[in-house]
């Protein structure tokens, strides 16, 4: 099981905008070329089921996830209910920062297959990092890579 964390920057935008924007999960796939399809179903006001299609190398992974959102705190937290990956759970979490806001993000990571872990998940890990840098560039524009505690050259990331 792998745990990723990134934080990117983004200028120019506040917390509570970019919050906003990262919880509009259906306009994901007309900004994202990695997200291909969300449906979200709402069960209550600050909670959701949404459906996932994303880009993984050369096929597509799909999942169904329960996200809970937090106005208040700017926060997102998900947990996978089903689909292609064993365990899929993490958070969004916008904060201010000088010259725009960062957002924080983690997931928790497990291929299911333990006997190709050590060859699947750092293939997997670095299509989420470039997925996840991807969609939040498309969502918000201009966005920074500027840490992430698995080795990827920070500012980088396609």
């Amino acid at each position: 099981m792998r745990i990723v964390r990134l934080r990117l920057h983004v200028p120019y935008m506040s917390a509570p905008d970019v919050y906003t924007t990262l919880a509009d999960f259906e306009r994901y796939p007309v900004l994202s070329e990695a997200v291909q399809n969300v449906a979200v179903t709402r069960v209550s006001e600050n909670l959701t089921v949404s459906r996932w299609e994303v880009t993984f190398r050369a096929g597509l992974l799909r999942w169904t996830e329960e996200d809970e959102f937090d106005p208040r705190a700017l926060t997102i937290t998900f947990r996978q209910l089903e689909g292609d990956i064993a365990v899929f759970d993490g958070s969004w979490e916008c904060v201010p920062a000088p010259q725009g806001s960062e957002i924080l993000f983690s997931v928790r990571l497990d291929m299911g297959i333990p006997s190709l872990a050590d060859a699947l998940e750092p293939i997997a890990v670095r299509t989420l990092i470039d997925n996840t840098v991807s969609i939040v560039r498309g969502l918000v524009g201009t966005a920074d890579l500027v840490a992430s505690d698995v080795a990827v050259a920070v500012g980088s990331a396609s």
